[in-house]
């Protein structure tokens, strides 16, 4: 799985003119299923999405994270995340996940995200969203299970 994370002070997902989720300060994660990942790759990464400690403290270090500053998140569907332009120059997607595969994944990772008690918004799997953010920093970070 590839998490693209985003600290935001505001964040907001519509479809077809109709806004489906918003939050304000917190994380922006648009989020990438690949072929061979499992639920242990979404419980890991949604560990270590809710414990990363990026917002500020009184000294204006990272060393804060989502529960300690009472942020929300934002969580988009983004198989693109997958594209690989190797050869040519339209994306070649093999690598991600087809849907059957890559929603129950999805919706796993924005349950282990709900069960650490986060406040938690979601697009709409495999819908055409316009995502709109203001980007807090700007804080910007590539996470990968098969890094861990």
């Amino acid at each position: 799985m590839r998490a693209l994370i985003q600290r935001v002070s505001t964040a907001q997902v519509w479809i077809e003119g109709r806004r489906v989720g918003h939050i304000g300060h917190g994380l922006l994660v648009l989020l990438g299923v690949a072929q061979d990942d499992k639920e242990d790759d979404a419980a890991w990464l949604a560990q270590k999405v809710a414990g990363l400690r990026i917002f500020g403290d009184a000294d204006g270090k990272m060393s804060r994270s989502l529960r300690d500053v009472g942020g929300a998140v934002l969580v988009v569907s983004q198989f693109t995340l997958y594209g690989r332009v190797r050869r040519g120059l339209r994306p070649d997607f093999a690598e991600a996940a087809p849907a059957a595969k890559a929603q129950p994944l999805y919706e796993f990772f924005i349950t282990c995200l709900r069960d650490q008690g986060l406040r938690v918004e979601t697009g709409e799997f495999g819908a055409h969203m316009e995502v709109h953010l203001t980007n807090d920093g700007p804080v910007t970070l590539l996470i990968e299970s098969r890094e861990r």
